[in-house]
């Protein structure tokens, strides 16, 4: 495991070789752990993290398996289960023995539903980012559908017109040069499979599992997502009863190019009473 800690902010890096997963450390303070997106790497979010540690917090940032040069998982392991114990075990490696507040973008999200699920005692608060989990879509925005039955040239369609929007065009550029294209050289198969895990992910139950908890989830959502569908946001918060909810403008990679929006956002989550 490649080690990077600094007291002051600074770019996120990509791994030295495929066999070691990238843990960058920036700031001090209480820690944070980022996940990041499908197909994408921490270093697209550089400046929106950096921002972070300039608040006062250890903002912790792994490459998730099968991107950024982390090994794959076993296909056994390919479910969110299997990633919530990976990131139990990248704790572990880290020496991050206390309680941390996860944040998840996208696939991120969904990765930190079910560790917050699965590793009750490593999570103290859970910030969701335009995040995959919630168990309905909509084709013409009235009549709600399961997500499993979302059709893949839809979301693909979703994602591309988002991506090809004029205000998005440079942040689409960046995360492609970035992030997608050297995980889509690198492990074309891992992209796909994440892309489908994504694509399908309901995750409603372990979301009702933590408000029965009381553990604190604030949902953070770009109104002009549309690669999750907004009834998809809406069986999430649902699911989690009461979550604290903060919108911003934007669409599904807001946080990207808007950094100071996302801190400020987080920023809220956070200080939530």
């Amino acid at each position: 495991m490649s080690l990077t800690q600094n007291s002051e902010p600074e770019i996120f890096g990509e791994p030295a070789d495929a066999d070691t997963t990238t843990l960058t450390v920036v700031g001090a303070g209480s820690p944070v752990v980022f996940l990041h997106g499908w197909g994408l790497t921490p270093r697209v979010y550089d400046r929106s993290l950096a921002m972070l540690a300039q608040q006062g917090h250890r903002v912790v940032t792994p490459a998730l398996p099968g991107f950024g040069g982390t090994p794959d998982h076993a296909p056994e392991d390919r479910t969110f289960a299997g990633y919530a114990a990976w990131l139990g075990r990248f704790l572990d490696d880290a020496g991050i023995s206390e309680p941390v507040t996860l944040v998840g973008h996208s696939f991120g999200g969904g990765v930190a539903i079910q560790a917050a699920h699965d590793l009750p005692e490593r999570v103290a608060r859970l910030v969701l980012v335009n995040s995959v989990g919630g168990g309905a879509w909509s084709s013409d925005g009235w009549h709600t559908r399961p997500i499993d039955e979302r059709p893949l040239w839809d979301w693909g369609a979703s994602a591309l017109g988002e991506a090809l929007s004029i205000r998005t065009i440079a942040h689409t550029t960046a995360s492609l040069v970035n992030g997608f294209l050297p995980n889509a050289l690198r492990d074309p198969g891992a992209v796909w499979r994440t892309a489908h895990l994504a694509r399908r992910a309901d995750l409603r139950h372990e979301l009702g599992v933590l408000a029965d908890r009381g553990l604190p989830v604030s949902l953070l959502w770009g109104r002009g997502d549309r690669t999750i569908p907004l009834a998809s946001f809406e069986s999430m918060r649902k699911a989690l009863r009461n979550p604290r909810v903060i919108t911003v403008t934007g669409n599904h990679g807001w946080l990207i190019h808007d950094p100071t929006s996302f801190a400020d956002a987080v920023r809220r989550a956070l200080h939530r009473p």
